[in-house]
């Protein structure tokens, strides 16, 4: 027996030949594939969460509500821990299928920049003490950083020479995710990126609370 899982969530399989859920065999890739259904959803929730940041500082700056910012600073906290596992996943399949963790790919280059971009708006927050400047210089921050993000995700690394799939001299180059996959496959990968999805709604909901919450203790202590 084996295990398909999806968001943390194991289902049992007992495989037999030519079963309706087999999955075909990708060439180049075979069954080291399957982590699109880990990988790619997290880098997908660091877009999602670094657009979310822009669009909460963009409101900040419209209507000077410090809740917006607490949204704001929520959105670029989860972001980062996704960047960090979509790294951490990707350099693992890098392992097995280029000899090490770290290539300096364009693909792996890009994300580690765009961790350089937003690690340090964390360090320009840490600096400023008065929250409404805080909040204002964050705004800004996010929405000029994320200006980056289209570039460094989607454009850099097709343009350039590289190991991962979709480099500009990958003669198959197509989409970021190459579906070369049956139906089953996606499935599997559609239910796993709407089960992340959910999943980061749900740990941003907490996130906001959580500071929301500890800024009024902190506010009383003071």
């Amino acid at each position: 027996m084996s295990f398909v899982i999806i968001a943390g969530l194991a289902f049992p399989v007992v495989p037999h030949p030519g079963a309706w859920y087999q999955f075909p065999v990708i060439p180049g890739l075979g069954e080291k594939a399957k982590i699109i259904f880990f990988h790619v959803p997290t880098a997908w929730l660091a877009v999602i969460a670094f657009l979310s940041s822009m669009i909460y500082g963009i409101k900040y700056l419209s209507t000077k509500e410090l809740d917006y910012d607490v949204k704001s600073l929520a959105s670029l906290q989860l972001g980062m821990v996704f960047v960090i596992l979509a790294t951490v996943t990707g350099s693992i399949w890098a392992k097995f299928n280029w000899g090490s963790f770290w290539n300096w790919d364009p693909r792996e280059t890009s994300i580690f920049v765009l961790f350089l971009i937003y690690g340090s708006l964390f360090a320009l927050r840490s600096a400023i003490e008065n929250e409404d400047k805080r909040a204002q210089l964050s705004a800004v921050y996010s929405i000029i950083a994320f200006l980056t993000v289209p570039f460094f995700v989607f454009i850099m690394p097709r343009i350039m020479v590289g190991l991962h799939p979709g480099s500009a001299n990958d003669s198959t180059a197509g989409p970021v995710v190459d579906f070369k996959m049956n139906g089953n496959m996606m499935i599997v990968f559609f239910t796993s990126l709407i089960a992340f999805t959910l999943l980061y709604y749900w740990m941003w909901k907490l996130r906001v609370r959580s500071i929301l919450i500890y800024n009024k203790v902190f506010k009383k202590l003071v």
